[in-house]
């Protein structure tokens, strides 16, 4: 989480600093179903590599919702 705010902070990543939940939302979509796929291709390799896309995805969409005050992340 430190990263992302650091990402999306003064002086951050523009093009993360410019991501809105909708603007991810397709990323989001594609992630977990290319999760859903390795799971059923019963691959265990290829669901350990789509499991590890899932936590940038989720992290960012987390920190957009701290930075509107929606709730916060205790890890």
């Amino acid at each position: 989480m430190a990263v992302q705010a650091r990402l999306r902070g003064p002086g951050g990543c523009p093009w993360d600093r410019e991501q809105t939940h909708e603007s991810l939302r397709t990323y989001l979509i594609e992630e977990a179903y290319e999760v859903l796929e390795a799971l059923e291709s019963r691959n265990d390799a290829k669901f350990a590599e789509e499991m590890g896309d899932l936590p940038p995805a989720d992290r960012i969409h987390s920190q957009m919702a701290q930075e509107r005050g929606a709730f916060t992340v205790q890890m």
